[in-house]
């Protein structure tokens, strides 16, 4: 699979934001922060993240029933109310917010329900020194070992001492290294991760494509802004 081009210029912020960094021991129990728009997928906890479909049902007013759609900054647009931020959400919080605003000025006591129909972003990428570099869906919580081993694990080569996650955080993009024996053996925290994440197996095969930036980058569980 080619990336090259997609990250070229995430490649070029980490090399310069890490040139001078001394290699770490990875923290072991390093909280990480969850990314825009994307989040863990399980059935209670599903973030809502930018053009995701939701059905939005009112009790006792169908006129404002149905399907409505976030846009790409993460707004939902709705009637009488207008723009409300759904982003980060889950459709448990976002109808609680729901009802919070229509109970200020239209409707008395409203019982809003809230339910993604449709989610984008659901995707990670494993690319690297893996055995089946690709897209792989994701439908629950994953972390980063499950990851690789969904991608079929290290390839021959790899350095699995060295396994990078990409991700946009605040709406700058992050990346952050962790080490993979580590956290088979439990002295390191298994890190979750999420859609839209991109992970890059360190090794001979990975160090082709990216070369200096998995070689500056810190062996440190800490997503930094470049």
């Amino acid at each position: 699979m080619q990336l090259k081009s997609f990250l070229t210029p995430i490649l070029l912020g980490i090399v310069s934001l890490v040139a001078c960094s001394s290699y770490e021991t990875a923290a072991p129990n390093q909280s990480l922060p969850i990314p825009d728009a994307t989040t863990s997928i399980t059935a209670g906890d599903l973030r809502i993240g930018a053009m995701d479909e939701l059905v939005i049902d009112f009790f006792g007013v169908s006129d404002l029933n149905g399907t409505y759609q976030v846009d790409f900054q993460g707004k939902l647009k709705l009637p009488l109310i207008g723009d409300v931020n759904a982003v980060g959400m889950t459709a448990t919080e976002l109808a609680i917010e729901l009802e919070q605003r229509y109970s200020e000025t239209y409707l008395q006591d409203p019982d809003i329900s809230v339910n993604v129909l449709e989610s984008v972003g659901r995707r990670i990428t494993v690319d690297g020194s893996i055995a089946s570099p690709g897209l792989y869906p994701i439908t629950g919580r994953i972390t980063l070992l499950q990851a690789v081993a969904l991608a079929g694990g290290p390839s021959d080569g790899a350095n699995p001492r060295k396994v990078v996650v990409f991700r946009q955080i605040n709406k700058e993009r992050h990346a952050a290294a962790f080490d993979l024996i580590a956290i088979r053996n439990g002295a390191a925290t298994d890190p979750e991760v999420y859609g839209n994440d991109i992970i890059v197996v360190d090794g001979s095969a990975a160090r082709a494509t990216y070369g200096e930036v998995l070689k500056s980058l810190p062996l440190v569980a800490l997503f930094m802004a470049f």
